[in-house]
């Protein structure tokens, strides 16, 4: 191993704890994302349309949020990797390399949650559209009385 002065040190070690607590910010997000998601899978299932919009809406807040944090990783990613601060790795924290593949593994099973709630919310759609096509509206082919040209007056006569 090379040597390192204090301020190099206390350098890889500052990038490292970051880039490891961004990772561990991101790991959590997609957990609570797959979450929502598997929530949202019941609620689909339920027809229940007021469920679905609320968990929408959090998940687009949670996708806002990992995109975010994406923004930061990434430079942070970059200057793990040019600062050989991967060479350091106290013994009682977690390797970066296992954070990463979990994320990687939490990434696949959103994927394939959100592809499993799409076939539901098209299979739901389908389903509405039938039921839509089979309903009979008694007022069809019926002139409606509010349809109808009748006489109007044109002149109005004004006495004193």
């Amino acid at each position: 191993m090379e040597n390192l002065t204090q301020a190099e040190l206390d350098e890889r070690v500052a990038i490292l704890k970051r880039f490891r607590s961004l990772l561990e910010q991101q790991r959590n997000k997609f957990r609570e994302y797959l979450k929502v998601l598997e929530m949202q899978e019941s609620k689909i299932s339920e027809e229940d349309a007021d469920s679905i919009i609320a968990h929408t809406e959090l998940e687009e807040q949670i996708v806002r949020n990992i995109g975010s944090l994406q923004k930061v990783i990434e430079p942070m990613q970059a200057m793990y990797t040019s600062s050989n601060a991967a060479t350091y790795n106290p013994q009682d924290a977690i390797p970066i390399s296992s954070i990463q593949n979990e994320l990687a593994r939490l990434q696949t099973q959103v994927l394939a949650q959100n592809e499993k709630n799409r076939s539901l919310l098209k299979a739901h759609i389908v389903n509405l559209k039938t039921q839509m096509a089979m309903i009979k509206n008694p007022y069809r082919n019926i002139k409606s009385i509010y349809a109808e040209n009748t006489a109007q007056g044109n002149m109005v006569q004004i006495e004193a």
